[in-house]
């Protein structure tokens, strides 16, 4: 299976068929209902699928167990520890990087240094065609460096509560985006596939551009970050985040019903993870417009 993320694309589940959730017909010579895509290695894993077929009934697919297979146990296992390496560092780097006006460059020059790395390390594990442990805890790693930095900078200069309304906002749009899953009030289908994708790319494009005209022209660019349309693009980046959740949570879900491969539960935690900070930068930029207009 093929989920995606705001920020990069992350190859899925599974290996030859793109997003599982939404393929087209299975290949001639695919293994017969009820079998495991991931024992054949040739199937399509839609190709008995009640959301492909029909796209109403969703309950997850059955396989049948074999050992090695990927469990929710072993999800919940990375992504604890990949969060955690995340917090840690941010932690660290809030209580080692002063953000006075005397280090506050050099503070936030390691933040961006920080940030880049990151990045490559996701872009890195995003094309590898295994999990590696060692990539996407580096990546959390870095990540956390650039969210203490940043976050210590809004808890100076903005507000002492902000990030803790950062983080609960972000761990209420979890559980809330999480309990609609589970009870189908989120439908995860071809459409909805596409809609989340095509609106973060519109929405990735207005916010390079707007990147572009702040470099070039100076002060906030086209104003998609600050005032009234900073707030209106706030609420729709956390409402982009929380539909790559139900993506997530879809990717975990098929994974564990098809038997996916043990190791693969830590792209699931890697997606989660990214999916989590871009949820909490959005909602700490948001909090940070309506507490600095107080």
């Amino acid at each position: 299976m093929r989920s995606s993320n705001p920020v990069f694309s992350r190859r899925g589940f599974s290996r030859d068929n793109g997003y599982a959730g939404f393929n087209a017909a299975p290949q001639a010579g695919a293994a017969t209902a009820g079998a495991n895509p991931y024992a054949q290695g040739t199937a399509n894993p839609y190709a008995t699928n009640p959301y492909a077929q029909q796209g109403t009934q969703y309950g997850a697919p059955q396989a049948p167990a074999r050992s090695g297979a990927m469990t929710i146990d072993d999800v919940v296992t990375r992504t604890a520890m990949t969060l955690g390496t995340v917090v840690l560092t941010a932690a660290l780097s809030w209580a080692l990087l002063p953000v006075d006006e005397a280090n506050l460059g050099k503070s936030y020059g390691i933040a961006i240094g920080a940030a880049l790395v990151a990045f490559v390390f996701a872009m890195i594990q995003s094309f590898k065609r295994k999990a590696s442990p060692a990539i996407i805890l580096a990546y959390a790693a870095f990540e956390g460096v650039f969210l203490g930095v940043i976050s210590s900078a809004v808890s100076t200069y903005i507000g002492p509560g902000t990030v803790m309304q950062a983080v609960m906002g972000t761990m209420c749009v979890f559980a809330g985006v999480l309990i609609a899953y589970k009870m189908r009030w989120i439908r995860v289908t071809r459409r909805f596939y596409g809609f989340v994708m095509a609106a973060a790319m519109g929405f990735m494009l207005l916010m390079v551009v707007n990147l572009l005209f702040s470099v070039f022209g100076g002060g906030d660019g086209l104003g998609f970050r600050s005032g009234g349309l900073g707030i209106l693009f706030g609420v729709i980046g956390i409402i982009l985040g929380a539909c790559f959740l139900a993506l997530d949570f879809k990717q975990v879900e098929d994974g564990v019903a098809f038997g996916a491969p043990r190791e693969e539960s830590w792209l699931a935690a890697f997606g989660l993870t990214m999916t989590l900070v871009w949820i909490y930068l959005e909602m700490l930029r948001l909090l940070s417009i309506l507490n600095g207009d107080d």
